[in-house]
């Protein structure tokens, strides 16, 4: 049984560069779902359709506002590794009942979890395909439909799921689109690099041109960088307000969180200077944008420490932090937000094979694993976080003052 407890998150404020500290600073409330959890990812939905948003991680769903725990399957574990991957709300059969789609390393496998609609009934897989091994996943639309597919960061190929409407009306599939494993590597994206309203498709290699039609025409591919193992998502936006979109990116399996400043060369091609976020942040795996601040606009990075992305990597011990980081336009420079800042496993043992997250880090720690949650699952206004972890399943309240 999962033991139910809050605190209240350690908050504090750390300037990796110069900028303006705002009145009304968002403050954050850590509640523990579950903090024996080893899952890695989280989804957050109506499972019982009671107008409540619950949370579904691994082999569990929370129904809110107790949060209180009930079976949805058996996963397989391997090593230290849950063999599930993400948590991606979609009512695939579109019966109204919100299933989740996953994703696994170890079984190479996309597929999705059936909701049967009553808690304590056994939640059922169906298998889609077998790309090769996933290390996350996240919905984006690149069909360019308005409804978001299912983008997979398959390590051995780029490979994405339209999310389709079946002709006779019994839900969705997930239609393939496959590009190859030219571009393929340790982290993929999505962001309108060019301008033309599109989303294009990013991997750790380069970038996909998504054409006018891209659920039936030929993505063109621009190999424009090389910046190695990162996470999910790299994200593609303008950044600096000059009409360019640029390119943010974190280090999966190493220290650093950066950023591609798009411009352009002599010729008119384009230009790509690699700029840090936050050179001290390690195991960065997720990214997202979301409102922090309540303007409105989705403008703030949110990401975090992975607590034991592997078991032995530079960081791998250091204490696991959570933040959000706003760039300033005006100074052209980066401020971190901590919403969590952990302490370090000052125990652990030398050798990998030996080294246990709930065993290493104090209770309480909190990561951001492979999958974060920016939604207002409480209903009051404004964005909280939901952060699954190898060091248990968090939920960061947002305290901000409303304006």
């Amino acid at each position: 049984m999962a033991r139910f407890r809050s605190l209240l998150a350690a908050w504090s404020i750390v300037a990796v560069a110069a900028g303006t500290i705002r009145a009304d600073e968002p403050k954050w409330k850590q509640h523990t779902i579950n903090g024996r959890s080893e899952f890695e990812a989280a989804g957050v939905f109506d499972v019982d359709n009671d107008g409540r948003l619950d949370i579904v991680s691994g082999d569990t769903w929370y129904q809110a506002p107790a949060w209180k725990p009930y079976h949805v399957r058996d996963v397989a574990r391997v090593g230290t590794y849950y063999n599930c991957f993400s948590t991606l709300p979609l009512d695939v059969n579109g019966d109204g009942r919100t299933d989740f789609v996953s994703c696994s390393y170890f079984g190479k496998n996309v597929g999705w979890v059936e909701n049967p609609g009553k808690p304590g009934a056994p939640w059922t897989y169906h298998d889609v395909d077998q790309p090769g091994s996933s290390e996350a996943a996240w919905m984006v639309d690149l069909s360019g439909d308005g409804v978001p597919d299912v983008l997979p960061n398959t390590v051995n190929v780029v490979v994405w799921y339209e999310v389709a409407r079946k002709g006779d009306g019994t839900g969705s599939e997930l239609k393939k689109h496959d590009f190859g494993a030219r571009a393929a590597g340790h982290g993929v994206g999505s962001g309108d690099v060019n301008g033309d309203g599109r989303v294009d498709l990013l991997t750790p290699k380069g970038w996909f041109e998504a054409p006018s039609d891209p659920a039936h025409e030929t993505w063109t591919w621009h190999p424009e960088w090389q910046i190695g193992a990162t996470g999910i998502q790299i994200l593609a936006r303008d950044i600096d307000g000059d009409g360019l979109s640029d390119v943010v990116y974190g280090m999966g399996h190493d220290y650093g969180l950066y950023w591609l400043r798009q411009g352009k060369g002599s010729g008119g091609e384009r230009t790509w200077d690699k700029q840090p976020i936050d050179k001290a942040i390690a195991s960065v795996h997720t990214l997202i944008w979301a409102d922090i601040d309540g303007d409105g606009k989705a403008h703030e990075l949110v990401t975090g420490k992975r607590v034991y992305a592997h078991e032995v990597e530079p960081g791998a011990t250091d204490g696991s932090v959570i933040a959000w980081y706003q760039f300033d336009p005006n100074s052209k420079e980066w401020t971190r937000h901590v919403i969590f800042q952990g302490e370090p496993a000052r125990n652990a043992p030398a050798k990998g094979g030996d080294r246990l997250a709930l065993k290493d880090f104090p209770p309480g720690t909190a990561g951001t694993g492979l999958q974060l949650t920016a939604i207002d699952i409480d209903k009051d206004g404004d964005i909280d976080l939901v952060c699954p972890g190898k060091s248990g399943l968090y939920l960061f309240e947002n305290l901000r003052v409303s304006k």
